[in-house]
């Protein structure tokens, strides 16, 4: 897999975002770096950009919301994802770099 943001573990993906909260609306944004940016459109307040992240990423993948969870960077614009449930060929085609 050539994507740097996307890393396959032995039960989970680990997915390297690039967030741009208190966007005009909810969309990928393509890559920046070694990241796949991201840009939601919840304001980063109260955990609210957190939460928005989670479910966009779990409804674009289908998923339920508990697959998805917030590794690390709580209050950083750089996160890191883990999804169970969804392999990582999987999860590069419903989160294309558009």
């Amino acid at each position: 897999m050539s994507a740097l943001w996307l890393r396959q573990g032995e039960r989970q993906t680990t997915l390297t975002l690039h967030i741009q909260p208190g966007a005009k609306k909810t969309e990928v944004a393509g890559i920046h770096g070694d990241a796949l940016k991201i840009r939601l459109a919840a304001p980063p307040v109260d955990g609210k950009a957190n939460a928005a992240l989670i479910a966009f990423v779990a409804d674009r993948l289908g998923l339920a919301k508990s697959a998805v969870s917030l590794k690390s960077g709580q209050t950083s614009r750089r996160k890191v994802l883990e999804v169970t449930g969804a392999p990582a060929d999987t999860v590069a085609r419903l989160l294309p770099q558009e």
